[in-house]
């Protein structure tokens, strides 16, 4: 009897020890072919230098639809297709001029349009400054702000050792501080750019102007760090000086423009669908290589990556390149949209959209029972440096993504650096390190791989 337990549990062991020697082979095939045979790098190449930048609506976004959908067929996938969808079309038109006048003495400083802005007039807008650190802090000064250009000045947190919470804790003056300024009757607003170290490089971001009158909405602008330190210590020496800014951006009507998809057909449950993807548009002030030429590779890369092991997924797996998540978010939407149209059977949702640095992990938004299954797996990522497996946003384009058993990932690279090139000039291809760009692609690979093989657990109750 006790020989018969003994065999048997034996024979279990053998099962896991080869279901675990399986798995890592696997993944170290993942990561070689990546680093020995990947297109990404090339593909990144091509869409920051032959293209470049690529906001919703522009002719390059168009090139760049045209261009991954012409390289993803070259990858013998089963089907590749564009998926219409209405953006919008934001042009920044001449670019920005700005200057601190004090006294009789003009300065310049660096400063950008936030996208979505309206023009200032043909000749600029001249006024007062005054500077806050917090819509909050704004509020509080009410009407003493009329007639003046506000001044949001409130820099991501040095201690933050993640930096997209730094970037969480200030982009609200970004993202609202001109429509919250414009209802204290303010002319305009200068926000300091989302950036952790001090350049002269201003960064752009989206803004909104919410639900206010079009009568309303007044110009705003980034001005770079090193503009923003100088602004505020000028201030405090002359708090009547006066601040220049002329840009002539408009807001056009939206345009037809495509999601790029295409997928390998699952060999057991084709009706189950996962999906790894990134954004194809890029903000216009550079080629948009970390964010997100980095993803929309890497996301090709994974089925080329299976492809070129000839490995079949018993799931059906799906490459998106979405539109025009930097100023609208409309390519996920209708992503979503028709997915639910269409009755499609979600399970995994995978985006990059962290910048093309060295891989160290995922931020889950998944239940208990499938984050600690994911967490079990964290022994297979260990040799290739993988360590961070936490909960958390897992993605902008995947976010509208639902389904009644539904984990989304998103790759979590390194951050330090992220915000130096951040929706800035010096977004640029030269700016992305091959092999970190590769180890990103495995990482994200391997995990689908994982999901894959072993599925996600599902919750009975709300089947």
């Amino acid at each position: 009897m006790k020989k018969s337990i003994l065999s048997v549990m034996l024979f279990l062991s053998g099962i896991v020890l080869f279901a675990q020697t399986k798995d890592e082979q696997t993944l170290k095939e993942i990561y070689k072919s990546s680093l020995t045979n990947s297109k990404c790098y090339s593909w990144l190449d091509y869409l920051s230098n032959k293209i470049g930048s690529r906001l919703s609506g522009s002719a390059s976004a168009e090139k760049a639809v045209q261009y991954t959908k012409a390289q993803l067929e070259t990858l013998g996938l089963d089907r590749v297709y564009l998926q219409e969808v209405m953006v919008p079309k934001w042009v920044r038109g001449e670019k920005e001029t700005a200057y601190i006048q004090d006294n009789k003495t003009k300065i310049n400083v660096p400063i950008c349009a936030l996208g979505g802005s309206v023009a200032t007039s043909k000749n600029g807008l001249t006024a007062e400054v005054i500077e806050v650190h917090s819509i909050k802090e704004l509020e509080a000064l009410g009407n003493k702000i009329k007639g003046k250009i506000v001044f949001f000045n409130r820099p991501m947190e040095d201690e933050q050792i993640e930096a997209f919470n730094a970037y969480s804790g200030c982009v609200d003056q970004r993202y609202a501080g001109a429509k919250e300024a414009s209802k204290f009757g303010a002319l305009g607003t200068i926000v300091r750019s989302m950036n952790l170290r001090l350049d002269d490089f201003p960064h752009t971001g989206a803004q909104s102007y919410g639900d206010i009158p079009k009568s309303q909405y007044i110009p705003t602008a980034a001005i770079s760090t090193n503009g923003a330190e100088l602004l505020s210590k000028k201030l405090k020496n002359n708090p009547k000086l006066k601040f220049y800014f002329k840009q002539s951006c408009k807001q056009m009507d939206d345009v037809l423009s495509y999601n790029v998809i295409g997928e390998i057909k699952g060999s057991e449950h084709p009706e189950n669908i996962m999906v790894v993807g990134g954004h194809l548009d890029s903000w216009d002030l550079a080629d948009g290589s970390h964010d997100d030429g980095a993803g929309v590779v890497q996301s090709m890369e994974v089925v080329n990556i299976f492809k070129n092991l000839g490995y079949k997924p018993k799931n059906t797996i799906r490459v998106v390149l979405f539109m025009n998540e930097e100023n609208g978010g409309k390519g996920g939407k209708k992503y979503e949209e028709l997915a639910q149209t269409n009755k499609e059977n979600h399970i995994f949702a995978l985006e990059s959209d962290s910048g093309g640095f060295s891989p160290r992990g995922f931020s889950l938004e998944s239940d208990d029972v499938n984050f600690n299954k994911i967490l079990g797996w964290k022994d297979l990522f260990e040799p290739y440096l993988i360590h961070s497996f936490v909960k958390g946003h897992a993605g902008s384009d995947i976010g509208p993504l639902t389904s009644k058993t539904l984990v989304k990932a998103g790759l979590k690279p390194d951050s330090q650096r992220y915000f130096d090139y951040h929706h800035a000039l010096n977004d640029t291809f030269d700016a992305v390190n091959k092999r970190e760009l590769e180890l990103g692609a495995a990482t994200m690979a391997s995990l689908m791989y994982l999901i894959d093989q072993n599925g996600i657990e599902v919750n009975k109750e709300v089947q």
